[in-house]
């Protein structure tokens, strides 16, 4: 795992990572830009939202929001991430924050039409995600959806078939969603759906 130092040095860099995980279809960013239009396509089916943002890293979704008249709040742990963003989206509302410590206090008593992160929620391990989506759900306005777009799977099978494709460079820090797993986890909590974009990657929806 990446601290935030790590993701300082890299943020300079890290849309040019992606862009070759992503165009090679191969482990970690295999349907990177698909998973991104799908949850932005779904965030535009309604004008002027209040969106919050985890782990918005240098923007490339939530600035696209943003251009199309959604008001931003986003946290991240990567300071240089954030000045990289802040340019792009100088009036929203973006914040250094380490979410194993969860929400920050400043946004306890805010809700939002759309909870959206991408490539951020691996860094939680499974129970740690667990207990932060059921915190993200109570930040949702009647109706409003949590949208997660990262590295995941439908079985354990299939991410193990995957890392053993990938051994040379497989992260073993990162804690990759397995769907029929989590949605076992939060039976009762929520509804769920999994929409499988690549081998590796799709677009978790979450409602109440």
């Amino acid at each position: 795992m990446l601290n935030n130092t790590g993701f300082n040095l890299w943020a300079n860099d890290y849309d040019q990572t992606v862009k070759v995980s992503e165009e090679s279809n191969t482990y970690p960013f295999a349907g990177y830009k698909e998973i991104l239009n799908t949850i932005f396509n779904a965030v535009m089916q309604q004008k002027n939202t209040d969106v919050l943002d985890i782990g918005f890293g240098t923007g490339v979704l939530t600035n696209k929001l943003y251009e199309n008249g959604h008001l931003i709040d986003g946290v991240d742990f990567s300071s240089q991430m954030i000045s990289i963003s802040q340019v792009k989206m100088p009036a929203a509302n973006l914040m250094e924050w380490d979410i194993t410590n969860g929400i920050p206090p400043v946004l306890q008593d805010k809700k939002y039409d759309f909870i959206v992160s991408t490539y951020t929620l691996h860094h939680l391990n499974d129970n740690e995600k667990v207990n932060f989506i059921r915190e993200l759900l109570s930040h949702l306005k009647t109706g409003g959806q949590l949208l997660i777009g990262d590295i995941s799977f439908e079985t354990r099978d299939q991410l193990n078939t995957c890392r053993t494709d990938n051994l040379a460079h497989w992260d073993e820090d990162e804690f990759y969603f397995v769907f029929d797993e989590l949605k076992a986890s939060l039976e009762g909590n929520c509804e769920i759906e999994f929409h499988k974009v690549s081998h590796c990657g799709g677009v978790m929806v979450v409602t109440e």
